[in-house]
């Protein structure tokens, strides 16, 4: 009987998680939220030294809420200038994926951990990952296939540690970061973030090119551990 409750909150809370994507997916189109938060960068703009703590509050809340945060990492460069810009998004970008990580890891984990307890396969391969987890957390930080505001809630429920967690997390999007950056300062207005010409950078090309060779290294490196994990247990 108990069982029966469980699962049917278990079915709700999945339903309430997937009514609540598509509302946020539906809000994007609706009210242009990439227009929103450049309104939201010269708001920011006119407030001075100020504006530094209103960016990195408003970078920490769009991680949560899974909001385009390439806008604001390009903005952050039109705003503060590309080396006071690239230290904000860091220290904002880190904070956000890392309060997105905890609301994932709080909110979810338990439940996920109660799921899989019976099944040997699964909590040997969320052991490897918690083994593992700063190398595999680095090496998609530097991919771009892999989706940052996805990727921090996804991490939440594995056994990777919040250290580990946290400084792979800060050191791999460095890169992409500064580029990103640069690129916004490049842009001359804030109204124009985001529509430059589809020509590429060679910065750009060799960002993609350690992108791709990050992609191809996690992939390899994550299967290997889920095999080496299934081996040992099972």
């Amino acid at each position: 009987m108990t069982e029966g409750r469980t699962s049917s909150r278990s079915r709700l809370a999945l339903a309430g998680i997937a009514v609540a994507a598509v509302a946020l997916l539906a809000a994007f189109r609706f009210f242009h939220v990439q227009e929103l938060l450049r309104r939201s960068l010269d708001w920011v703009a006119g407030l001075g030294p100020a504006g530094v703590f209103a960016f990195i509050a408003i970078y920490i809340l769009a991680c949560i809420f899974m909001l385009p945060g390439s806008v604001l990492t390009l903005g952050a460069g039109a705003v503060f200038g590309v080396v006071k810009g690239s230290v904000i998004v860091s220290v904002a970008a880190t904070l956000g994926a890392t309060a997105a990580f905890l609301v994932g890891r709080y909110l979810a984990r338990d439940r996920v951990a109660r799921r899989i307890e019976g099944n040997a396969r699964f909590r040997a391969i969320d052991e490897a990952v918690g083994r593992e987890g700063w190398k595999i957390v680095g090496l998609t930080r530097l991919s771009p296939v892999f989706p940052f505001n996805l990727l921090n809630y996804a991490y939440g429920i594995t056994k990777v540690s919040l250290r580990d967690y946290f400084l792979a997390t800060w050191i791999g999007m460095i890169p992409g970061g500064v580029m990103y950056v640069y690129l916004g300062s490049l842009a001359g207005s804030l109204a124009t973030l985001g529509q430059q010409g589809t020509a590429r950078t060679p910065a750009q090309w060799t960002l993609y090119g350690v992108g791709l060779v990050a992609t191809v290294v996690v992939t390899v490196f994550v299967t290997r551990i889920a095999r080496s994990a299934l081996a040992t247990k099972v």
